[in-house]
């Protein structure tokens, strides 16, 4: 059985290498994905970038680089633009399929945070009921994420499936442990954080007020 010190090192040193180029070609095909949704979503409610950027809190140049697919947006970055267009997050980096959508683990695109320590991969084809999504997110040893407000009546539910989890909501602490889980209002800043020595998983329910 390794120990713990060899886990924690194992998972720091998987961090630490180069994506293969499956995943850089992944990377790839999203941001061009993201940057077609983008436009599309903007031109379609007369949103100029000087527009969206006063009402998602990202600015108009790294709106500009998103839909000419020259950057790489962040999970927090994403989140900002899909409140400011009002719209699911899955809507902004999915593809819409219709009659059965299947999503395969190998063509999910995971997503990850500024430091890299947050990932959040899709559980559910794009467009699979445009109230409801599914995540699967991983936070690194000791870690914490905080998380803007969601749309307004946006809820989410959490449930813990490996290590342990402390979420703050409103200035409340919340402590959950493996099986746990909690729903709150997601329209308010929350924050994630792993107290533990190795990664922890959870899953991720979000809710839009239909």
């Amino acid at each position: 059985m390794p120990t713990l010190k060899k886990k924690v090192e194992r998972t720091a040193t998987v961090r630490s290498q180069p994506l293969p180029p499956g995943d850089e070609l992944g990377a790839v095909e999203m941001s061009r994905r993201v940057g077609e949704n983008l436009r599309q979503r903007r031109k379609a409610r007369n949103l100029s970038l000087d527009e969206l950027a006063v009402a998602s809190g990202v600015s108009r140049a790294a709106l500009s680089q998103i839909e000419t697919s020259k950057g790489n947006p962040t999970v927090g970055v994403l989140w900002k633009i899909a409140v400011g267009l009002g719209v699911p997050f899955a809507e902004l980096i999915g593809e819409k399929r219709g009659g059965v959508g299947v999503l395969r683990r190998t063509d999910s695109q995971v997503l990850r945070s500024a430091d890299g320590k947050m990932e959040s991969r899709p559980l559910t084809p794009a467009g699979a009921a445009p109230w409801c999504e599914v995540y699967e997110l991983r936070l690194a040893a000791r870690a914490t994420h905080a998380s803007d407000a969601h749309a307004p009546g946006t809820r989410e539910l959490v449930i813990v499936l490996a290590g342990h989890l402390k979420l703050r909501v409103e200035g409340e602490m919340y402590e959950l442990g493996p099986g746990d889980s909690v729903s709150f209002s997601a329209d308010k800043p929350h924050a994630y954080e792993n107290p533990g020595a190795v990664e922890a998983r959870y899953q991720d329910l979000i809710l839009y007020d239909r």
